[in-house]
């Protein structure tokens, strides 16, 4: 009997050893076995927001110069021709995340109407967003003088005039002219990101070429709670010192000669100039593109030197 009770109880003390060995393991939170599958878009969205919410700066005294509408043109040549220095696409994804950028403070809360630091220099741009008539005769002009330019393009032109687009981006750096190019001071600051977001998105998609940090506001429309939108989305926006008028058209008693009397009548250290590469919308002229050969040279021949705006800073951040 007692040998019966010592062997019941000897296979008792072996069950429970082997169960304390054999424990099955804690449960697994569900949390750790299926992660959010937007996590990565949620912290991108995050980004964005914090990047445009930075405080409203101090914005640079208002301008006198007069505001041109969206009188723009664009049919690009095939080829470049000599002396143009032709520009790798830059391509960088999402276009409407500002991510990291490197803007100096000293440019932010700015509209820049002139290339600072006081060299002899002379930065002609082109607005782009109603038609592409001018295009071929300005990159023309351009590449044959070896002169160098910068163009505001709008995401409708971009889509309208694809080819042109990609023609211009392959050698001369591009900004953001937003995509339907309204006053952005009318808009919401919601509003005014997407037409920002939008006009950056249709550039990449077209040209492959990112446009910050280069931005150009619609009809010259400006305020300090927009420039902050375009500084949080890492642009620096860029006004001009003289607007040519060739926009206007011979309605507005301009001359292809009146434009080039314009430009040398205000020229000066760091001179912005503002020029468009669309036809006027009716009577056709495109004085701009006229005058181009003969401005370029009355230009130089006073002793300045033609820059793209990359003078001010490098092209995407």
């Amino acid at each position: 009997m007692s040998r019966r009770l010592g062997s019941l109880l000897y296979a008792a003390l072996l069950v429970v050893a082997l169960g304390a060995g054999c424990a099955l393991p804690r449960a697994v939170p569900t949390s750790v076995l299926a992660p959010a599958p937007y996590a990565s878009t949620a912290t991108a969205a995050v980004s964005s927001v914090s990047s445009s919410a930075s405080p409203t700066p101090t914005v640079s005294p208002p301008m006198t110069t007069s505001i041109s509408p969206d009188v723009r043109t664009t049919t690009a040549p095939t080829t470049t021709g000599p002396g143009t220095t032709t520009r790798q696409a830059t391509t960088t994804g999402a276009a409407t995340n500002p991510g990291t950028c490197a803007i100096s403070s000293t440019l932010l809360g700015k509209e820049l109407t002139e290339v600072p630091g006081g060299a002899k220099v002379v930065a002609l741009t082109f607005d782009a967003g109603a038609n592409a008539r001018g295009v071929p005769s300005i990159l023309a002009t351009l590449a044959g003088r070896r002169a160098p330019g910068t163009f505001f393009l709008t995401g409708a032109f971009v889509n309208a005039f694809p080819a042109d687009s990609r023609t211009i981006a392959a050698s001369y750096p591009v900004g953001n002219h937003t995509q339907t190019h309204p006053d952005l001071t009318q808009l919401t600051s919601a509003q005014g990101l997407a037409e920002i977001r939008a006009g950056a998105a249709s550039i990449v998609r077209v040209t492959g070429t990112d446009p910050r940090p280069y931005f150009r506001f619609p009809y010259g429309a400006v305020s300090s709670r927009v420039i902050s939108l375009v500084n949080g989305e890492c642009y620096v926006p860029f006004r001009w010192t003289v607007d040519t008028l060739g926009w206007k058209g011979t309605a507005g008693g301009i001359s292809a000669a009146v434009v080039v009397q314009r430009v040398v009548d205000t020229l000066r250290p760091g001179a912005i100039v503002l020029m468009h590469v669309g036809s006027n919308p009716d009577d056709g002229t495109t004085f701009d593109a006229d005058a181009l050969p003969r401005l370029i040279d009355e230009i130089r021949a006073r002793g300045y030197t033609l820059v793209t705006l990359e003078r001010v800073l490098p092209a995407s951040p």
